[in-house]
């Protein structure tokens, strides 16, 4: 195998690049007892290199439990492997299509062959998972990857770096590592696939540079996901599944609830019941070793700066929990807050957040909610909390997203057969279940002729075969009046 530093030291982006494809093409497709063989022997790493892994994501962001990362990481990336493994014979087998009615002595259907080399550009809020995911996906079709992690989370990027260079070739894999220069060189190459998960305006960016070599793309953006709490439906199920979603990571969660819609009859009840949560999960404070912290000074100051920016402008903010004071004791730690009476034009109100922090807005019908949501940037993914009445039934219906949870937060992207992806300025494709299959695959279509060719007879010189069939498919000719 060659090490990472051997592969940095003597091949470019473009080579490695050059490299991959031209294994790719020199090469049958891989069998599925080969594709499952690369699974298991990831599965297998993510194992071994398991407590490196935490060591790192916790020195990347200042503090993060290893329980965290196990849980919200390295299990979604074992499940993930394992529920390919189980469905790759389905997902190989040739689909057969339908034959019209002129063409019954042939046969059509669909192979999903392998595309070649796939790009990945990963993000440094799971910088283990949403790098390793895709990279088994990409394996599972039949590709090989390069895959570029984030600069924010080094450490990390390290440990997987050294971990699939000790488990596969440069042909297989290579990790691409450095800054945004790198990562703008990174994202204009001539993939086949390209994959990044990040943030809306650099998605923008990744896109445009695609679009050079026609590139195709799956874009995992971000937004404003919105939490909708029925009227009467703030309770301790309804905070725990918020208050989860929101602090897990620190809030740094591209699918973390971004605002709560609450009836304004509740809106103190949610105060009350949402702080009493926090106090739960956190019982000796935010400095407990269970709480994350944010990743870097840059982010930090952003979100504290959307704190004072919406304090100036009125609203009220409202630190959580036990001792939020010991928050101070730590590090860029956070203290779990919420911000109500946020202005509409409020920084807080138009930016993804990406921290512990959750702005309140109340209303008083769901109409007032649907036109709310649909004013805006269609989100990655929205959350319902109370009965599936005609409310509910009301919103998924006029309200357009990613993925939706009804009385959950975030664990819809745990769901691996189903599709994970955004719409519009959260995203473009999926990926996760046989959508992810299929977005890494070429879909080729084979029409086979059979020994009876009814097209041989359309064919010049016409006469009244070419008439009659005419007739039968598209109607007898009016004359002209």
């Amino acid at each position: 195998m060659n090490t990472l530093n051997e592969v940095s030291s003597t091949l470019n982006a473009s080579e490695i690049l050059s490299r991959q494809r031209k294994a790719f093409l020199k090469a049958e497709p891989p069998t599925l007892q080969q594709r499952k063989a690369s699974l298991a022997k990831l599965r297998a790493a993510v194992i071994e290199y398991r407590s490196e892994l935490q060591v790192a994501a916790s020195e990347d962001f200042g503090h993060r439990s290893y329980h965290e990362t196990d849980v919200m990481e390295l299990v979604g990336i074992v499940q993930s492997i394992d529920y390919l493994m189980r469905n790759l014979r389905r997902f190989m087998k040739p689909e057969k299509r339908h034959v019209s009615l002129f063409y019954r002595s042939a046969s059509a259907h669909i192979e999903y062959q392998p595309k070649g080399v796939i790009g990945v550009m990963a993000p440094w809020n799971y910088p283990i998972s949403l790098t390793l995911i895709p990279f088994a996906t990409a394996i599972a079709a039949g590709n090989r990857a390069m895959l570029k992690p984030s600069e924010l989370t080094p450490q990390t990027s390290e440990v997987i770096s050294r971990m699939l260079a000790a488990n596969f070739s440069i042909e297989e894999v290579a990790v691409v590592l450095g800054g945004p220069e790198v990562g703008a060189e990174f994202s204009a190459l001539p993939f086949d696939h390209l994959l990044f998960t990040g943030s809306t305006p650099v998605g923008r960016k990744v896109m445009k540079a695609a679009s050079d070599n026609l590139v195709p793309l799956t874009l995992e953006l971000g937004g404003k996901s919105p939490a909708i709490v029925g009227q009467g439906h703030v309770n301790s199920r309804t905070m725990t599944s918020i208050a989860y979603g929101k602090l897990s990571n620190g809030g740094q969660t591209c699918v973390a609830p971004d605002y709560a819609l609450v009836h304004e009859d509740d809106l103190e009840a949610f105060i009350e019941e949402y702080n009493a949560t926090v106090s739960r999960f956190y019982p000796n404070g935010p400095d407990c070793d269970d709480y994350t912290s944010i990743v870097n000074e840059r982010h930090y100051a952003r979100l504290q700066g959307l704190l004072d920016s919406a304090k100036q402008n009125g609203a009220r903010i409202i630190e959580l929990g036990i001792k939020p004071e010991s928050a101070k004791n730590r590090t860029r730690t956070l203290v779990p807050t919420l911000v109500v009476g946020a202005k509409d034009d409020d920084a807080i109100m138009r930016e993804e957040i990406f921290g512990p922090i959750l702005p309140v807005r109340t209303y008083r019908n769901i109409d007032e909610v649907i036109n709310y949501i649909n004013e805006r940037d269609r989100p990655l993914a929205l959350y319902y909390f109370g009965e599936k009445d005609a409310d509910c039934k009301k919103l998924l219906r006029r309200t357009t997203s990613g993925n939706v949870g009804i009385n959950n937060t975030i664990i819809h992207v745990a769901q691996d057969d189903l599709p994970f992806g955004g719409i519009g300025p959260s995203g473009m494709g999926a990926y996760h279940g046989i959508e992810g299959f299929r977005s890494m695959s070429h879909a080729k279509g084979i029409f086979d002729q059979g020994r009876w060719n009814f097209p041989s007879f359309l064919h010049a010189p016409f006469g009244k075969f070419m008439e009659l069939a005419l007739a039968i498919t598209l109607g007898k000719k009016k004359s002209k009046s």
